[in-house]
């Protein structure tokens, strides 16, 4: 192709003189350019040149070039991805069900193996001994067997009909309880007002549910009384609302099929120590003067009290290096 730079509009013939000579040389990267030298000039015949293409157009020719090599390779970049994709799709869309489950478990057992290696390495620096991690790892097999026990126990408190659950009996935050009634309705059953543990911190009314279904299977109404804990309030706190808890029993029970002249009063751990506070509280409301009262001792026709802790001034140390302050208390 002619170089749009410097063409000439024809090559010279065999009869031009002998000084005349045809040097071809690259200019400006052509190798195609031709320039035509002469030892005598004449300007009569001489061959006006004229550039068939701007200067500015082999640049914009080879930008061009350039643009299109760059195009070329992101497609080809492009379509090799899509097919990448494309094949990656299509394995997974092979997959079986149970392939793809087995995967996600093998999946899910190796992060938890590399999560537990960093564990144990995190508690070695810690200086944490094997006899803690073994008697930790232990406990948790131990809270595994019981699990499917905790599990049936859960689906009878949430979707059984004989639990009546957070019944309002207080203003105040966490006055609630639950009542467990037995299938048969007929005749008045006898009731056991019941306070959970939990350290004075975690108790919760629902701790009680495996009680009041064995009890309410034997005929028996069984109310779980809920409280507030440590810090939403302190054990002054908890003996008000389980008293308020033992007089909605007393005055409203009758309702659900509960004898008010056989009730009794159960606690357990902290759930004991509040409920045998809340008698001897309720006991001195009742030798006070001019004192109003919405039930009375006397209708407790006994208190169980297991594994209670009740000389807590003897125990105050013991809970220092538990966590425990004396605003609990």
């Amino acid at each position: 192709m002619p170089s749009p730079i410097l063409p000439i509009s024809s090559h010279p013939s065999s009869s031009a003189s002998a000084a005349t000579t045809v040097v071809k040389a690259k200019i400006d990267a052509d190798p195609s350019a031709t320039i035509l030298i002469s030892s005598k000039f004449d300007p009569e015949k001489a061959i006006p040149i004229t550039p068939v293409l701007p200067r500015a157009s082999s640049y914009n020719s080879t930008s061009n070039v350039n643009n299109n090599i760059v195009s070329f390779a992101n497609n080809h970049q492009q379509r090799f991805l899509r097919t990448s994709s494309d094949s990656s799709l299509a394995l997974l869309a092979d997959e079986t069900p149970r392939q793809s489950i087995s995967r996600e478990v093998g999946h899910v057992a190796a992060e938890t193996f590399y999560l537990s290696g960093l564990c144990l390495k995190l508690l070695s620096y810690l200086g944490v001994g094997y006899r803690w991690i073994t008697r930790f790892l232990a406990l948790g097999c131990y809270a595994m067997l019981l699990m499917p026990g905790f599990i049936q126990v859960a689906f009878y408190y949430f979707f059984s009909r004989q639990v009546r659950r957070s019944i309002i009996y207080g203003e105040k935050p966490r006055n609630r309880l639950d009542l467990y009634l037995p299938k048969i309705s007929q005749g008045t059953k006898p009731v056991v007002a019941f306070i959970t543990g939990g350290a004075w911190i975690i108790g919760y009314k629902a701790w009680g549910s495996l009680l009041g279904q064995q009890l309410s299977e034997r005929d028996i109404i069984v109310a779980c009384i809920d409280y507030r804990n440590f810090p939403q309030g302190t054990i002054s706190d908890m003996v008000e609302d389980a008293s308020q808890g033992i007089s909605f029993i007393c005055n409203n029970i009758s309702e659900y099929g509960g004898d008010p002249n056989r009730i009794y009063l159960m606690g357990q751990s902290a759930g004991a120590h509040i409920a045998a506070c809340t008698l001897v509280n309720q006991a001195i409301k009742e030798t006070g003067e001019g004192d109003s009262v919405s039930w009375s001792v006397s209708q407790i026709k006994a208190y169980l009290g297991l594994s209670g802790g009740y000389n807590l001034f003897n125990l105050i140390e013991h809970f220092h290096t538990r966590g425990y302050t004396v605003r609990s208390f």
